[in-house]
C-alpha cells in the first residue's frame, strides 16, 4: 500500500516542536515542512525563532521546507501556503522520505488536515467599488453569511474584511477554481505542557532573543523598506519592537506589552487547536516535559499504529 501517512507536530509557542520534528526526521529519514506563518519570510529570524541550527544534530542535517521563501514585507496566504505545502509534500515523497509537517499555525495546520478547498482570488475592483458604501458592520455580517468567523483576523481592518469577502464571492462563481490536498492519513500530535511551564519559557525565550539582537532584525527590516504598517501587522515581536523604534513606547514599556502579547497568543493557539478537535480532528496530546527520547519513541508508537 502506498504509504500516505503525514506526521503533524503542533503545540503552542515555545513547547519544543521543531526538535520534536526533527528527532523524528532522523528517525524516519524524514525531511520537516514549516507550517509557520512568518518563517516564510526572509530576514525574519530571531523574532520568528527560526532556529536553523536545530536542523543539524551530530553532524547529520535534516531538509527543511517553507522556510525563507519570501521576502519580508511580501504578501502571504493560506492558499499560496497550501501551494507550497503541496509541491513541498509532493517533493519529499518523490525522494522516498518522511514528510513531517511541524508548526504552531493553527490556520495552516487546519488547512492541510482538513484539506481546504481554497482559491487563488484575484483583486476584482468593479466588486470592490459596489462596497464602497457599506458599514465594517454590514460587510462583517455579510462575510458572516459565507462563512463561520472563527478567524478574527479576517474582520481586523477594512482592508482585510474586503478582501475576505472578495475571496468568498469568487469561489462562489469559480467553484473548480481550488488548490487540491493529497489523499492522506493523518496523525497529528500536539504538545503539551503546563501553564506556567509555557509562560516560563516564553519569559526565558524573550529575553535570550532581545540579546541576540532582535531589536536589531527590526531595525535593518525597516532600513531595507519593510513598511511599518506590515510590519505592525506581522504582530507579536514585529508589532512591539516597530512601536518602541517609532517612538511610541519605552523599552521597558515594549518587553512587558510582548511578553504579555505572546502570553495570550500562546492561549490563542491552544484555543484554535480545541476548534479543530470540536470539529472532528484528532489531536494526539503527549506531555511535551517527557524526555525528548521518550516523546520521539511515543509517536513512534502512534505512527506504526496508524
Amino acid at each position: 500500500m502506498d504509504d500516505n501517512r503525514l506526521i503533524t507536530i503542533t503545540g503552542p509557542t515555545a513547547c519544543g516542536k521543531t526538535a520534536l520534528a526533527v528527532g523524528l526526521a532522523l528517525r524516519l529519514d524524514g525531511e520537516v515542512i514549516s507550517a509557520d506563518s512568518r518563517q516564510v519570510f526572509r530576514g525574519m529570524d530571531i523574532g520568528t525563532g527560526k532556529d536553523l541550527t536545530d536542523y543539524d544534530v551530530d553532524g547529520v542535517h535534516v531538509p527543511y521546507h517553507l522556510i525563507d521563501i519570501r521576502d519580508a514585507g511580501e504578501e502571504y496566504s493560506v492558499y499560496q501556503f497550501q501551494t507550497d505545502f503541496v509541491n513541498a509534500y509532493n517533493a519529499v515523497r518523490a525522494t522516498g522520505h518522511t514528510p513531517i509537517l511541524c508548526g504552531g499555525t493553527g490556520m495552516y495546520i487546519e488547512s492541510v488536515v482538513k484539506g481546504y478547498q481554497l482559491s487563488d482570488a484575484p483583486i476584482d475592483p468593479a466588486f470592490r467599488r459596489s462596497i464602497e458604501e457599506c458599514s465594517d458592520e454590514e460587510l462583517t455580517a455579510r462575510l458572516a453569511s459565507y462563512i463561520h468567523l472563527h478567524n478574527h483576523t479576517d474582520t481586523e481592518t477594512r482592508e482585510r474584511l474586503v478582501r475576505a469577502l472578495e475571496i468568498q464571492e469568487f469561489q462562489r462563481q469559480h467553484p473548480d477554481a481550488y488548490q487540491r490536498m493529497p489523499a492522506m492519513r493523518h496523525l497529528v500530535v500536539g504538545l503539551l505542557m503546563p501553564r506556567e511551564v509555557v509562560v516560563s519559557r516564553i519569559e526565558r525565550r524573550l529575553h535570550a532573543r532581545l540579546q541576540q539582537g532582535m531589536i536589531d532584525e527590526v531595525q535593518r527590516l525597516m532600513e531595507q523598506g519593510v513598511p511599518t504598517d506590515r510590519l505592525l501587522r506581522y504582530g507579536l515581536e514585529y508589532k512591539n519592537i516597530t512601536l518602541y523604534l517609532m517612538g511610541r513606547c519605552s523599552y521597558d514599556e515594549m518587553v512587558t506589552q510582548l511578553f504579555t502579547d505572546i502570553r495570550r497568543f500562546s492561549k490563542r493557539q491552544m484555543t484554535w487547536f480545541r476548534h479543530m478537535e470540536r470539529g472532528g480532528t484528532t489531536i494526539r496530546w503527549v506531555d511535551g516535559m517527557l524526555p525528548r527520547h521518550e516523546l520521539i519513541e511515543q509517536v513512534m508508537r502512534l505512527y506504526d499504529g496508524m
